[in-house]
């Protein structure tokens, strides 16, 4: 019997899935317990007409990364911190603090998580600075750190 089941199911598939299993499984432990439901007509057109949707949306989403990436290779977000005599920095500036500058600054809002700076900021000058917009999408901004 054909089914498609609407949660996940363990050795069976994922959520959506359209799979065939044993007439006794789908009665007796899928369909009571609403794991899966049949096979029809209707039920394959409402399973293509969602797989549909979240295809435009991952479609959607893939095109805004990339109007994103194009838009961040011409922003500047310029922090002050303390510094020594030097040129380095009391600290660092962290993903959070350049999030919030580019928040404030550019009202662009992206997660701190994102942004691919290991270790911060440590000196004074300009930085280029990497961010994940998209699994296989980052662009890159420049972030200028001057003395208070």
């Amino acid at each position: 019997m054909k089914v498609i089941l609407t949660q996940d199911v363990k050795g069976q598939g994922k959520k959506g899935d359209l799979i065939n299993v044993s007439d006794g499984y789908a009665r007796n432990f899928l369909l009571p317990k609403n794991l899966a439901k049949e096979a029809n007509k209707q039920a394959l057109t409402e399973l293509e007409s969602q797989k549909g949707a979240q295809q435009y949306h991952k479609n959607q989403e893939e095109l805004k990364a990339n109007n994103m990436k194009d838009q961040l290779k011409e922003i500047t977000v310029n922090l002050k911190a303390k510094a020594g005599a030097d040129g380095k920095l009391f600290g660092s500036i962290t993903t959070k603090d350049i999030a919030e500058g580019l928040e404030k600054q550019h009202k662009i809002k992206v997660d701190k998580r994102k942004i691919d700076l290991p270790g911060g900021i440590k000196t004074l000058g300009a930085t280029e600075v990497k961010i994940s917009l998209y699994p296989g999408i980052s662009g890159t901004f420049k972030v200028n750190v001057t003395e208070e």
